[in-house]
């Protein structure tokens, strides 16, 4: 479970930063150089590699080298597995808020007998 705790801390805050999440996005469409991803933005080489060590720390991406040029993946598994944990999460909310859905309910369906018990 700790390791899990983790690996979703990793994730988070890969995802924290609009950098990586732009990032992300341009893979979403298919692998990339990395020359290709970083093009978009206003930054040396070395900051933006920073960037995508990041990335491929937190498990959401994949790298690899075929001569002189390094092309980055998606690590869809890592998705998975922070959906897995959100949808666990929406099951909690959802359940509390039907919880609370139902005690406002009950409550105005008491008023109005107790309302009615008044016109009597």
């Amino acid at each position: 479970m700790e390791n899990y705790s983790n690996q979703l801390d990793n994730v988070f805050q890969a995802l924290a930063d609009p950098t990586r999440r732009a990032v992300l996005g341009q893979l979403g469409q298919g692998p990339a150089s990395i020359s290709d991803l970083a093009a978009p933005f206003d930054m040396a080489l070395p900051s933006f590699m920073k960037h995508i060590r990041f990335l491929e720390e937190s498990g959401l991406i994949r790298t690899h080298k075929k001569g002189r040029v390094r092309t980055c993946v998606l690590e869809r598994a890592r998705f998975s597995m922070m959906e897995d944990w959100l949808a666990e999460q929406r099951a909690i909310w959802e359940a509390r808020t039907d919880r609370l859905e139902q005690l406002v309910l009950a409550k105005e369906e008491f008023l109005r007998a107790k309302e009615g018990e008044k016109g009597r």
